[in-house]
C-alpha cells in the first residue's frame, strides 16, 4: 500500500463511517475501483479507531461524565441509579454481541464477508431496512428509556456491521427508530456503542497489519488513520445537526443505487468480487 492510496482510504473512511452507508464497504469498493486490490480487514479495524478518536473528541464531556458515573458505581450503590452510570453499563451490555460474534467469525470477517456480491447485496437490504425504520419510527424515546433488552438489541444491530455494507451507525441507528427512539438519540448510542467495539477490534487487529497477506503497511496505515481522524470529527459535527431536521432518505437512495451500480460491475466483469479490477 502506497502514501496515496492511504491518503485516499483514510479520506472514504473518515467521510463513510458515521454516515448510514458503511464505510468498509466504501473503502473496499473504491480500492477495487483503482486497482489496489483488497486493503485487508486489519486496515479498516485499525482506522477505525481514528474516527472513534473523533467521537471521544466530540462527544468528551458526555464520555466523561459516563466514565466517573460508571466508576463510581461499582463501589458506591447510590450511583447506580444515575442515569451516566445506567448507560455505561448498558454500552459494556450492548458491546458483548460483537466481541462474542467477532471471534467466532473471525475467519468469516477476513475472508467471505468481503465478497462484493455480499456488499452489494447488504447495501441495498439494510438501507431498505433505515427506511423502512425511519419511515415508521414513532420517536418518542430518549437514552433514558434505555434498558438491558434494548441494550442487547442495539448490540446485535451493531454486530451485523462485521458485513461490509450493513454500516454499523446504520443498523445501530435502524433499530433504535425500530424500537422507538428519536434519530438523534439513537445516533448518538451508536457513537458510543461503538467506542469499545472498534478499540477492542482495531487493538486485536494491530499485530495483523503487513501480514498474513494484509496489504496495507504501517506507515501508510497511521497515515490514514489520522486522515480518518480529522475528516470523521467534521462529519459527525454535520451528521448531529442534520438528523435533528431531515430524515434518512437520501442515504437509502445512494445506498439502492450504489448497491445495483456494484452488482453491475461484479456481474459485468468490471470487478472481481473477491479483489480488485478483473484480471488486475
Amino acid at each position: 500500500m502506497g502514501w496515496f492510496e492511504a491518503l485516499v482510504l483514510g479520506l472514504v473512511q473518515g467521510l463513510t463511517e458515521f454516515l448510514p452507508i458503511s464505510s468498509s464497504a466504501h473503502v473496499r469498493i473504491v480500492a477495487a475501483l483503482a486497482g489496489w486490490g483488497d486493503p485487508g480487514a486489519a486496515f479498516t479495524a485499525v482506522t477505525q479507531i481514528g474516527t472513534e478518536l473523533a467521537v471521544i473528541l466530540y462527544f468528551g464531556p458526555k464520555i466523561g461524565r459516563i466514565l466517573r458515573a460508571w466508576f463510581f458505581s461499582l463501589y458506591r450503590p447510590d450511583w447506580r441509579r444515575e442515569p451516566d452510570a445506567r448507560l455505561g453499563w448498558l454500552i459494556i451490555v450492548g458491546s458483548l454481541p460483537i466481541v462474542v460474534l467477532g471471534l467466532l467469525l473471525q475467519d468469516e470477517i477476513d475472508r467471505a464477508f468481503r465478497d462484493l456480491r455480499i456488499t452489494a447485496a447488504t447495501l441495498i437490504v439494510f438501507g431498505l431496512i433505515l427506511l423502512f425504520a425511519d419511515r415508521t419510527a414513532k420517536q418518542q424515546r430518549t437514552l433514558d428509556h434505555l434498558n438491558v433488552p434494548h441494550g442487547l438489541a442495539y448490540g446485535f444491530a451493531q454486530a451485523l456491521a462485521l458485513i461490509p455494507g450493513v454500516s454499523r451507525s446504520g443498523g445501530t441507528t435502524s433499530a433504535g427508530l425500530l424500537m422507538g427512539y428519536t434519530r438523534s438519540e439513537a445516533a448518538e448510542y451508536s457513537f458510543l456503542l461503538a467506542v469499545p467495539a472498534v478499540f477492542g477490534s482495531g487493538l486485536y487487529k494491530l499485530t495483523d497489519i503487513g501480514k498474513n497477506g494484509e496489504n496495507a503497511q504501517w506507515g501508510p496505515t497511521i497515515l490514514a488513520t489520522l486522515v480518518a481522524f480529522g475528516v470523521g470529527y467534521l462529519v459527525i459535527a454535520w451528521l448531529m445537526a442534520y438528523i435533528k431536521k431531515r430524515s434518512f432518505v437520501p442515504f437509502v437512495i445512494y445506498r439502492v443505487v450504489l448497491g445495483v451500480v456494484l452488482f453491475g460491475l461484479v456481474f459485468g466483469g468490471v470487478l472481481d468480487p473477491n479483489a480488485g479490477p478483473a484480471g488486475g
